[in-house]
């Protein structure tokens, strides 16, 4: 696992969407279309601007897939990752194929199995991932499922991620964060080809030190990236700001810096 620091957002969701439009073109250039996973938050506003912006990628060609949905919200909610999906990216782009998860179907459960269904068929090529507050990768909150080899799970979620929904203006309290979650499973995500996390903001330090400077566990679900063979982690100085001296004298030389498990 690679990670880069870059001195503000901006900097930062441009050079990882330099990264995703080389990935998404290679993809259709060797086989003529692009699978992607897409995370839509308030963290990956820089990331997906400039990628949706990027010439000279073919959207007609690109897949799309999301990572997660709240159960029972709909898709007019401000925080409906469906709406952001498609305010973010779908309609930026021209997209036509892509993947919705209906978390307020009347069998979320059915809706998961057909949307996983189309997911597991290929392989992915990219996915962009954010990483949470509490450690998680989609909503695989701590302690995060390591083993299912569902695409999709439902899921519970903990009280530190349904604060962090509040902390971002997506609802007014916590009352009224759903306490249900549909989430690509944590296998499902490590099958991507390669990963691109784009996580900015100080809010986000302390995971980002628990989970590449201390052990890979499901306590801290994001150190699970450090096991992949391609993946890149994007922190601006803010998210980087806790991590130890080992790391900071590294990235102060290099800008970039390998860790392993």
């Amino acid at each position: 696992m690679l990670i880069k620091v870059f001195d503000d957002k901006a900097s930062m969701g441009k050079a990882a969407a330099e990264q995703a439009a080389t990935a998404i073109r290679r993809a259709i250039a060797e086989r003529g279309h692009a699978r992607i996973i897409a995370a839509t938050a308030a963290s990956q506003l820089e990331f997906l601007d400039a990628l949706t912006k990027t010439p000279d990628i073919d959207w007609q060609k690109v897949e799309a897939f999301h990572l997660d949905e709240y159960i029972g919200l709909p898709v007019t909610h401000p925080g409906s990752f469906r709406k952001m999906l498609l305010e973010q990216l779908v309609r930026k782009t021209g997209i036509t194929k892509y993947h919705l998860l209906e978390g307020d179907a009347a069998n979320p459960a059915q809706a998961v199995r057909a949307v996983g269904n189309d997911l597991a068929s290929a392989p992915i090529d990219t996915a962009f991932l954010g990483i949470g507050e509490n450690g998680h990768i989609a909503f695989n909150d701590p302690p995060a499922d390591f083993e299912t080899e569902e695409p999709y799970i439902i899921v519970k979620l903990d009280e530190a991620c349904r604060r962090q929904q509040v902390g971002e203006a997506w609802f007014a309290n916590i009352s009224q964060v759903p306490k249900q979650a549909i989430s690509m499973s944590v296998r499902q995500i490590m099958k991507a080809k390669e990963i691109l996390a784009v996580v900015p903001d100080t809010r986000k330090a302390p995971a980002v030190k628990l989970c590449f400077e201390y052990s890979i566990s499901r306590m801290q679900p994001a150190s699970i990236l450090r096991t992949h063979p391609n993946a890149t982690v994007y922190l601006d100085k803010n998210s980087a700001s806790l991590l130890g001296p080992v790391l900071q004298n590294q990235l102060k030389d290099e800008t970039q810096v390998m860790v392993g498990r």
